[in-house]
């Protein structure tokens, strides 16, 4: 009797040791006709960090009015010589869309692995006529910037880099940048980011749109924000996994359907890739739900949580990291 038992405890803890094997992200079990092998798995790259004065420094230079064409000139000037100083080529993409005329920036990044498709990050660089836009959107354009510089080196999936035209007045520049089918091929994800520097911690100082379909989870804005459209689990999972306790805490929601029901959710450049099916991210600390200086005078450097600013960049470049990939 003790003998079965010795054996059927043998038999288990060899079963055991070899799904450990199998789950380990270090070790792998690979059948090779006849043979049996255990091989090393590719140790998951390390994130990147972000740094913290490289980032301050671009909020700061890019903080001024950019409505009239002369200051989106001015701004991207700015942007396209930090991106040659980090290595990437930038492309100027002119539009039209009726009266108004604009100029998107594109540099791209060729991955390893051509049949792993492309990872898009974006945000807008023009603001409003009467604001010098620090949390809209000079922060989520020095967060990109800050992912040039620190994913520069090669990933198994192409990384995009945009960065839009007047999106103030209608969404124009990142609706003429995907109606080019070309932009639409092989891509697995937009990450679009609009406002990520300003936190509340009062009680009551977030608010929420009407008709949200879920009870908002708290009344502090201290969180980063991530919207998506269903169908496209892989994205939010990025974020949702690349956080960690000493950074934002981040919420997120999926969106059923493309529906005038929620029209508060669908007011960035992440819109025009829903329209197409695509998949898309919106990575916000919700505006004017929280932010008093939302399209005003006084959205000015100063009124940037500094610390909060810092952690949403790091868990974007971690979030990005992993789509870029492929381990979502």
């Amino acid at each position: 009797m003790k003998r079965w038992v010795w054996l059927a405890l043998l038999v288990l803890t060899m079963l055991v040791t070899w799904v450990n094997w199998q789950r380990s992200p270090l070790l792998q079990v690979v059948q090779q006709g006849k043979d049996t092998q255990l091989v090393q798995r590719a140790k998951p790259a390390p994130m990147p960090t972000v740094d913290s004065q490289r980032l301050l420094n671009d909020l700061e230079s890019l903080t001024f009015n950019r409505y009239a064409e002369s200051d989106r000139a001015k701004a991207r000037l700015y942007i396209v010589r930090v991106l040659q100083e980090a290595g990437w080529t930038a492309q100027e993409m002119p539009f039209t869309s009726g009266t108004h005329s604009g100029v998107n920036l594109y540099a791209e990044r060729p991955g390893s692995e051509p049949s792993g498709g492309a990872i898009l990050l974006g945000a807008h660089y023009d603001s409003v006529e009467r604001s010098p836009g620090a949390d809209d959107n000079a922060t989520s354009v020095a967060i990109v910037l800050e992912a040039a510089r620190v994913l520069s080196a090669a990933t198994p999936r192409t990384l995009k880099l945009v960065f839009f035209d007047l999106e103030e007045i209608g969404l124009l520049g990142s609706q003429a940048f995907i109606e080019d089918p070309s932009q639409q091929d092989n891509l697995q994800g937009a990450i679009i980011l609009d406002m990520v520097g300003y936190a509340c911690h009062k009680v009551g100082c977030q608010s929420y749109p009407p008709m949200l379909p879920i009870t908002p989870p708290t009344d502090r804005g201290d969180f980063l924000a991530v919207i998506g459209n269903q169908g496209h689990p892989a994205l939010i999972d990025s974020f949702t996994q690349s956080t960690r306790p000493t950074l934002p805490q981040v919420l997120t929601l999926e969106i059923p359907t493309f529906g005038d029901f929620t029209p508060d959710l669908v007011r960035s450049d992440h819109a025009p890739f829903w329209k197409k099916g695509l998949g898309a991210v919106l990575v916000t600390d919700t505006a004017n739900f929280r932010n008093p200086n939302y399209h005003q005078p006084t959205d000015t450097l100063e009124t940037i949580d500094r610390e909060f600013f810092l952690g949403s960049a790091q868990v974007i470049v971690n979030a990005v990291t992993a789509l870029l990939q492929g381990s979502n």
